[in-house]
């Protein structure tokens, strides 16, 4: 996708958010204060979860919610357009996960315009324009994806990463977490350069190939979301390797077959029904003009074979 697609798609989208200011009423009527939420996707299980703990909580608290996001997470022009036709319906307040931190800037000044107070969740937007941020601490759940698996691997050998990309915040915090981690506690590991795969389960796969062809003395995977993550279980699958070990970010059914099957040591779960409860909450009050925090925390943990049956656990997965 090039660039100035996408500063088309901005441009337009200014133009048409104004003359929606105009001619509506900023979603009064129905049945409560209309929150506009755009996630970095739809297609995984991870979003499934946080749409309905968003509706949940409006369905609780007396709000609307609309909840839309592009088919893969490489599309941002796709997601402009929609940030685009969100801002149209004059929403009381906006959620924004950004695929490219900087690309909806311009967009986000127009709802800063229209004194639509915008809640970012998942990950972060490089604007000084979202009120707060409901997301998970990335980069220290990262660090925990590879403190486990060099405890899996015996603290020695070589590790790739299929990351979803170098354009969000998540995905960044996600692969430097992990980098970090790595260089200050793990000498005897080596960590190959970053590969990425969008999210999407089949590129993550030709990627996982192509690495192990290239180092057959590999160790260990980390995959930074769900689709990089089931995307790394069929590469390995495909190519034949045995005794690989897999540290994943993110549940869903499929890596939680994997886990329980042995095929995967492990993964990080965010609590995404929780994440879109407090997405939901967060807008109520910037609605009414109370203070927000900076930065809301949601939770995660690690989770394998011996803890995925406990409570708190079972609580955080989604499938």
């Amino acid at each position: 996708m090039k660039m100035r697609k996408i500063v088309a798609a901005i441009a337009s989208a200014a133009l048409a958010v104004s003359l929606s200011a105009c001619g509506q009423g900023g979603g009064a009527g129905g049945n409560g204060p209309l929150i506009a939420i755009v996630s970095k996707g739809f297609q995984h299980q991870f979003w499934q979860a946080v749409k309905k703990g968003a509706e949940d909580e409006a369905a609780a608290r007396g709000a609307r919610i609309t909840f839309v996001g592009p088919a893969t997470e490489k599309d941002v022009e796709g997601q402009v357009n929609m940030l685009t036709n969100e801002l149209a319906k004059s929403p009381k307040a906006l959620g924004f996960a950004a695929l490219d931190s900087r690309a909806a800037a311009p967009l986000l000044q127009q709802a800063k315009s229209q004194n639509v107070p915008v809640i970012a969740f998942d990950s972060g937007v490089d604007s000084s324009v979202p009120v707060t941020t409901v997301a998970t601490d990335n980069k220290a759940a990262a660090a925990e994806a590879a403190r486990q698996l060099t405890g899996k691997i015996g603290g020695q050998g070589k590790v790739a990463l299929v990351v979803h990309d170098q354009t969000s915040l998540s995905g960044k915090d996600r692969r430097d977490g992990f980098i970090d981690w790595m260089r200050q506690n793990a000498p005897n590991i080596t960590v190959l350069q970053p590969q990425y795969g969008g999210g999407d389960q089949l590129e993550s796969a030709n990627i996982t190939k192509s690495i192990i062809q290239a180092n057959p003395d590999l160790k260990g995977i980390y995959a930074s979301n769900e689709g990089s993550a089931i995307g790394v279980i069929k590469g390995i699958q495909e190519s034949g390797k045995t005794g690989m070990t897999i540290a994943g970010f993110d549940s869903g059914k499929a890596q939680i077959d994997a886990i329980n099957s042995g095929m995967m040591a492990g993964a990080v779960t965010q609590d995404p029904v929780d994440m879109g409860k407090q997405l939901v909450d967060a807008a109520l009050k910037a609605i009414n003009g109370e203070q927000v925090p900076k930065r809301i925390d949601t939770a995660f943990y690690w989770y394998d074979k011996t803890n995925i049956n406990e409570p708190k656990i079972q609580a955080a997965l989604y499938q």
